[in-house]
């Protein structure tokens, strides 16, 4: 009889699992930049061989949220001054576009629920919640751009979050917030007059302007 905590090897949920967990852990912050693992490690901790782990750390190496030396070791990237500037640009085309996009499909429903999620982020930061606060911030960004339809566009994005995830928990230790991000309230502002080029600025200058932090 199989391990009750073993995931079925030869499925390819296995694999699906380990990707999903890893993926989720490193897009809010919870592995720290160049933090080392293992793939049999990996393995272990999900109860599988290594056929599925590596399986799984090659999709996110791919990604660019995972780096493997020579030697084999397994890591989160340091992001240099440089690569944080190239997301931090990436992340404005591609977000700004996304909101725009979204903005002819802003009904009240979706800007109450942004406005609730906002307060969410500001219990996170009031309980000084690190990984709480990364998750709720990207699930306001994901929850407006969803409105979007562009879904090749918005996996995109979530591919500069997975590679900013570690980096940006190193940035909420360094901004020390007390209240959810200034721009969030400018973003709902613009969606609630319908404000296109209000609605494009306050995203870019929210998805910005922290990351300066980090690269200055």
């Amino acid at each position: 009889m199989a391990h009750p905590l073993k995931l079925p090897e030869s499925s390819a949920s296995a694999h699906e699992h380990i990707y999903r967990g890893l993926r989720n852990r490193i897009m809010l912050g919870q592995i720290q930049p160049g933090q080392a693992m293992t793939i049999r490690g990996i393995g272990e901790e999900f109860g599988v061989s290594m056929t599925p782990s590596r399986e799984a750390v090659r999709r996110l190496v791919a990604e660019g949220a995972l780096s493997v030396s020579s030697s084999g070791r397994v890591s989160t990237p340091e992001l240099n001054n440089e690569r944080i500037e190239e997301l931090s640009a990436l992340r404005s085309l591609i977000e700004v576009e996304l909101a725009s996009r979204a903005l002819p499909r802003a009904h009240l429903a979706l800007i109450d629920r942004l406005t609730a999620i906002n307060g969410m982020i500001g219990t996170a930061v009031s309980d000084h919640d690190a990984v709480a606060y990364i998750r709720t911030n990207l699930e306001f960004h994901r929850t407006l751009y969803l409105r979007a339809q562009a879904p090749a566009m918005l996996a995109m994005a979530e591919t500069v979050w997975l590679q900013l995830g570690p980096t940006m928990r190193l940035l909420y230790g360094k901004l020390q917030r007390k209240a959810p991000p200034h721009f969030h309230k400018v973003i709902l502002a613009a969606l609630r007059a319908g404000d296109e080029p209000g609605l494009r600025l306050a995203v870019r200058s929210d998805v910005t302007q922290s990351l300066r932090m980090l690269a200055a």
